[in-house]
């Protein structure tokens, strides 16, 4: 039995802790790293890899394979992903300056999505990319490299980037330790030729080829 009220007392406790501006130089970011999940069975992936930052060669990577203790719950994703991103990012061996986290940041309806949650557990800059809206409102972009900002009670949470040509447009939003207008800036930055940038289109791929490992091998059980 999932207790929601002690989980929305956590989640507004760390909204409490997070910073909302920048606390990083964005001129002198090195390393950047990002972070995705992949399912199988009862058991969560969580794979993260460190690019080299303009660049965005890959010099790092690590992954954890852990079982999954909690429901998936819109709202609360944070409870189900967020440890084994932690554990996996405890692994590296390269320091990333800034994290981007395939999920929600501020923009949330407790303003403590996942990589609001991540960056206030490990005191790191985050940056949430989602692919659809949990809350908040904004006009919707059509045309490549254009960005709008997202509104929810009054604050901007984040903003809708149209990445790429025959795509929805992405939802970037700050996670901690930086702001709305830095996280977009950011991200632009991370974009190849795909719809997800690079740090969170590469994280995705890692998970996803661990988790075909784990398939073959319980077939070959």
């Amino acid at each position: 039995m999932v207790n929601r009220e002690a989980l929305y007392r956590i989640q507004a406790a760390v909204a409490s802790r997070t910073i909302i501006d920048d606390r990083l130089n964005l001129d002198a970011i090195k390393y950047i790293a990002g972070a995705d999940q992949a399912f199988f069975e009862d058991k969560i992936i969580s794979a993260i890899v460190v690019l080299e930052f303009p660049a965005l060669n890959i010099v790092d990577s690590s992954h954890v394979i852990l079982s999954v203790n909690f429901p998936y719950i819109p709202g609360l994703l944070s409870f189900r992903e967020a440890p084994s991103v932690i554990e996996a990012f405890n692994l590296l061996d390269v320091t990333p300056d800034l994290l981007v986290v395939d999920g929600c940041g501020i923009n949330h309806p407790r303003f403590a999505g996942l990589a609001t949650h991540i960056g206030v557990m490990l005191d790191i800059p985050t940056i949430g990319v989602a692919k659809k809206i949990l809350c908040g409102k904004g006009e919707v972009p059509s045309e490549v490299g254009d960005a709008e900002v997202i509104i929810f009670q009054d604050r901007v949470v984040g903003y809708y980037f149209k990445s790429k040509r025959g795509c929805n447009p992405l939802i970037v939003a700050p996670g901690h330790m930086i702001s709305p207008e830095s996280a977009l800036k950011l991200i632009k930055s991370c974009i190849k030729g795909y719809k997800l940038p690079e740090p969170t289109r590469i994280a995705h791929l890692f998970a996803n080829r661990v988790k075909r490992e784990c398939m073959r091998e319980a077939k070959e059980d």
